[in-house]
């Protein structure tokens, strides 16, 4: 009677807090999603949580189901991952690489996690700082890219990770704070704080200042976020940064945030990997490692 695909629909619901979300996350429709719940509450004959509470409310029946998912799918996802090496595919190389420098943040607690599920899978992490990594990807010298830049190569898939708001970090006491938002014309007279990477890979120039044309005043590079986070506490300087990698600054007030103009700046972090590699168990199973770390640790993160 209860199915695990139950399960999974009631923790994606949990976990998202949201019928939309959780439809989005399982690949289905909202009124699939919707229909299947109904099915399960008709058929143990009560309800397993409230409709018109958002987040969602679980009933008794319904946290007892989410007990027994948290129990079961566990266990179920490691037989299915022993299966697969049984089946073969328990061995591969895995070189990765990051475009999103904030993404250390939680893809080393994901690679640790993988690495002990797949301990014979070569893995090796890399930042893209000096060459396009891409390009390299699609020659084959990498085998995955966390990115939020696509390039339209063939033989590549890019498979969406969630999205993500870019907020642009000030000093607490800057004169920004009182504004509902910026725009690309408050740049002129400010230091922007990025990355050491080509403009032309950075949100902040390619899909918001350079639409109006708009130069900062100057432009310094710092290689880690906590370096850009301390430079903007001491007045150094403004820089565009993730929401999530910004979540324990904002705690602690050591920095303030404010959004990049009236509807935010919204990106989809991509894994980008070849085609000829979708169907390899290690590679789908440290894709569905990520984005579980991801939603599990992020704050302020959508599905995608």
């Amino acid at each position: 009677m209860i199915e695990f695909r139950h399960m999974r629909t009631l923790v994606a619901l949990r976990d998202t807090g949201s019928l939309v979300e959780a439809a989005d996350r399982l690949s289905l429709t909202q009124s699939a999603l919707s229909h299947q719940l109904k099915d399960l509450e008709d058929k143990l004959g009560c309800k397993l949580f409230a409709r018109k509470t958002k987040p969602p409310t679980f009933t008794s029946a319904g946290r007892v189901l989410l007990r027994l998912a948290d129990d079961i799918l566990p266990l179920v996802r490691g037989a299915e991952r022993d299966i697969a090496r049984l089946a073969g595919g328990e061995t591969g190389r895995l070189h990765i690489c990051i475009e999103c420098h904030s993404c250390f943040q939680w893809l080393l607690p994901a690679i640790d996690k993988y690495r002990g599920d797949w301990p014979d899978v070569e893995l090796d992490l890399t930042g893209g700082f000096s060459f396009e990594p891409i390009p390299a990807l699609s020659r084959g010298d990498l085998d995955l890219v966390i990115t939020s830049d696509p390039l339209d190569l063939p033989g590549l898939k890019y498979i969406p990770l969630f999205k993500y708001e870019s907020m642009l970090a000030i000093p607490v006491n800057h004169i920004f704070r009182s504004q509902p938002y910026v725009l690309p014309s408050d740049f002129k007279n400010q230091v922007l704080i990025t990355y050491p990477v080509d403009r032309n890979r950075l949100d902040i120039f390619r899909r918001f200042l350079d639409l109006d044309d708009i130069q900062p005043e100057s432009v310094r590079t710092a290689e880690l976020t906590p370096m850009m986070v301390q430079l903007v506490a001491n007045g150094r300087g403004v820089a565009a940064l993730p929401n999530w990698a910004l979540t324990e600054y904002l705690e602690r007030q050591t920095i303030d945030a404010i959004p990049l103009g009236d509807r935010g700046l919204w990106s989809t972090l991509f894994a980008a990997i070849r085609e000829d590699q979708l169907t390899h168990p290690f590679m789908e199973e440290f894709i569905l490692t990520s984005k579980e770390t991801c939603f599990n640790n992020l704050a302020g993160i959508k599905v995608a």
